[in-house]
């Protein structure tokens, strides 16, 4: 399909790159002095790599800031090593042989995509680009129409070019895009008008009520899997995912072989239910308590938030008022000083100035140290309160899964009375009731029933044990990280002021040492 090179296919490699950079470069003094310091990849926005004779797509992951990307008229047959350009908003691909759409999973921002001429037979893979306005896929070997129908999930799509395909060539190939997709403006080239698009409307009127049905059932089985992760997702940061049914309860029995089959012992049925009962109501209320404390958490961390910010804000308000007092000082007096005539004077009023510019300093690395005590003080009260409701959860939680395990025991104690009654009934040859063969394989004698009964008890507690474990420590791990993070951020937040501070003393300081003595006196 693509013209024929006499060339050997090239690799895109760190040469070609540089090449094509230092080409769509800046010129005159800012692309010379490009030329010398080298640019950087990732500073590049625009790159043009077409009739390069390019086989393959690599080693674009440094152009991580790109936006718009030319690879038309080369002999690319796979789109692949785009996963790093998530800025990308323009592509072309066109005039190359590419068999199908794929490896555009990330570029979330695409809104033109050209793959014009090339051998793409189905429209698929698009999914990710949300955004996608034009889309190009004229000369290429699409015959199916139901490839159209694909592109209406693509909300923003209003340019589409599909001539020189196959299904083009279908005598309702315009009204059934005028049907299906609605909200497109152009097609192969040409403005699509609103009398066609009524048309179309009325003709395929069943098919698309049908369709939008279907879609409308879809987008709200979506939506119904979306809330239902979002509300795991909740749950999960309360801590207590899960706990809010019979998963628990039902775990315990899914790898315990023996369990399922003492279930089936006369009288254990009833008692099996009771105990279900009761610990899902036990589950419940961790489940309920975990998400009142996730809200007493929340309700702490934002306050501490907002005190944290109004004294920043505050004491930033403070040291802006201070630096717009000094800066109108400190343009009287480098006038004073510049239109000052006797040197003596001069170098009175620059030491002067001079004594100003340190007071200021002096003034706002005191304001810093004062903010840095507030939060200090404000941190550590936090820290206090979130580690304290963070025990209290915990220390309720351990208290609430002891009576799952009490709950547990006593449970086992019911069972290994039942079985053994059974044994001794079976023993004496008066039990009336038929149990099946796996399950009366269990009572050949006293030792065997005990063991079966103790290893399904042990599972049962070691689940219990297992899921307070995993609560416990992710609590904790999260209080832990959150405290870090906090100190860190602080830590950081005064480095940057110091040095903000520093760079505004600095850059007042240099305009005064700027005052060259034979300059004024000139």
């Amino acid at each position: 399909m693509n013209r024929l090179y006499d060339m050997e296919p090239r690799v895109m490699d760190d040469e070609m790159l540089k090449l094509a950079v230092g080409k769509q470069g800046p010129r005159e003094e800012a692309g010379q002095l490009a030329k010398q310091e080298g640019i950087l990849f990732k500073d590049v926005l625009s790159l043009q790599l077409d009739f390069q004779n390019i086989l393959r797509i690599d080693n674009l992951w440094q152009f991580e800031s790109l936006r718009k990307l030319q690879l038309d008229n080369n002999i690319i047959e796979k789109i692949e090593g785009l996963e790093n350009l998530t800025h990308l908003v323009w592509l072309d691909l066109s005039f190359n042989n590419i068999e199908a759409i794929e490896g555009l999973d990330t570029l979330v921002n695409l809104e033109d995509l050209s793959l014009f001429n090339n051998r793409i037979s189905k429209i698929d893979s698009l999914d990710a680009l949300v955004k996608l306005q034009v889309l190009s896929l004229g000369n290429n070997h699409i015959g199916n129409m139901m490839n159209i129908i694909y592109l209406r999930r693509f909300k923003a799509l209003r340019t589409l070019s599909l001539s020189g395909n196959p299904v083009a060539e279908n005598e309702d190939y315009k009204m059934f895009i005028c049907a299906y997709l609605p909200d497109l403006v152009y097609l192969d080239f040409q403005r699509l008008d609103d009398h066609m698009k009524e048309l179309a409307e009325m003709k395929h009127q069943y098919s698309i009520d049908e369709l939008k049905h279907r879609e409308n059932l879809m987008q709200a089985q979506l939506e119904d899997e979306q809330a239902r992760r979002e509300e795991l997702e909740e749950h999960k940061v309360a801590f207590v995912e899960q706990l809010n049914g019979t998963f628990l309860f039902d775990s315990m029995y899914a790898e315990d072989v023996e369990g399922r089959k003492l279930s089936n012992l006369p009288g254990v049925g009833e008692l099996l239910e009771t105990y279900k009962d009761k610990f899902v109501i036990i589950c419940l209320n961790i489940f309920e308590y975990g998400l009142k404390q996730q809200e007493k958490r929340k309700a702490e961390l934002e306050t501490f938030m907002e005190c944290v910010q109004e004294a920043i804000q505050e004491n930033q308000e403070q040291g802006k008022l201070k630096i717009a007092k000094f800066e109108e000082k400190h343009l009287l007096s480098l006038n004073a000083i510049r239109e000052e005539s006797e040197l003596s004077n001069i170098e009175t009023k620059i030491v002067e100035h001079s004594e100003d510019i340190t007071a200021l300093l002096n003034v706002l690395m005191t304001l810093e140290m004062q903010l840095v005590e507030q939060l200090e003080e404000t941190i550590n009260m936090f820290e206090r309160n979130i580690i304290d409701l963070v025990g209290l959860f915990v220390e309720n939680v351990q208290s609430l899964m002891a009576q799952c395990r009490d709950l547990e025991n006593h449970h086992h104690e019911k069972l290994l009375e039942i079985a053994i009654n059974i044994l001794e009934k079976i023993v004496k040859g008066e039990m009336d009731e038929d149990l099946p063969d796996d399950l009366r394989s269990l009572f050949i004698d006293k030792d065997t029933i005990v063991n079966a009964v103790g290893a399904s008890h042990d599972i049962h507690l070691l689940k219990i044990d297992n899921r307070e474990d995993e609560l416990v420590t992710r609590v904790n791990s999260w209080c832990t990280h959150l405290l870090d993070k906090i100190h860190k951020d602080e830590i950081m937040r005064n480095r940057k002021r110091v040095k903000e501070i520093n760079q505004y003393i600095d850059h007042v300081q240099s305009e005064l040492d700027s005052l060259e003595y034979g300059d004024l006196l000139d």
